[in-house]
């Protein structure tokens, strides 16, 4: 979550709070549910999309499959463009510039990418689940997810201190 999907975030909370918006402005009955319980994830704008993001940086872990199985494992190495501190990305806007392998989340992506932790909004909401009560956009606080121990925030080493990701293997519960 980047700093300008914050102040989003903000907007979107007080748009939900205040039930601004064209709909009220033009007088029409609003449904004052949050947008990420009105709309599907293909219907939300790009800053709601943005919004849902809890910042948990889980998705910047480096990953491993075994090409026999299948099976994925998440390793303790994050993306080099990844903060440990905030776990939100120190360049988001140009990441393809120096990570061109970075995965651009998308409302048709979701469901295809077995790696996305079972405590990513995005998946939750893909699979009918309501957001976790530590979710920014029910605290109102981007650190809720650090507080909850839910983000990768001293948990990490940047990938380029790693000679061989297989010796970094984890098995978190929340991944």
């Amino acid at each position: 979550m980047t700093s300008s999907t914050t102040t989003a975030l903000r907007r979107l909370r007080s748009r939900v709070r205040t039930g601004s918006g064209r709909a009220a402005r033009d007088g029409a009955a609003t449904d004052t549910r949050p947008f990420w319980e009105r709309k599907t994830l293909r219907q939300m704008t790009e800053a709601e999309w943005e919004g849902l993001c809890d910042g948990c940086g889980k998705c910047c872990l480096n990953k491993l499959q075994d090409e026999d199985t299948g099976a994925l494992a998440f390793t303790n190495a994050a993306c080099k463009l990844l903060d440990h501190h905030s776990c939100q990305c120190s360049d988001y806007p140009n990441r393809w510039d120096t990570v061109p392998e970075c995965v651009k989340l998308g409302p048709s992506s979701v469901g295809r990418l077995a790696w996305l932790p079972s405590t990513c909004a995005y998946r939750l909401l893909s699979e009918g689940h309501s957001l976790p009560s530590w979710h920014p956009l029910l605290t109102g606080d981007p650190d809720s997810v650090h507080r909850a121990g839910i983000s990768v925030r001293g948990r990490v080493i940047c990938e380029t201190t790693v000679d061989d990701l297989e010796d970094h293997v984890v098995d978190w519960e929340d991944l």
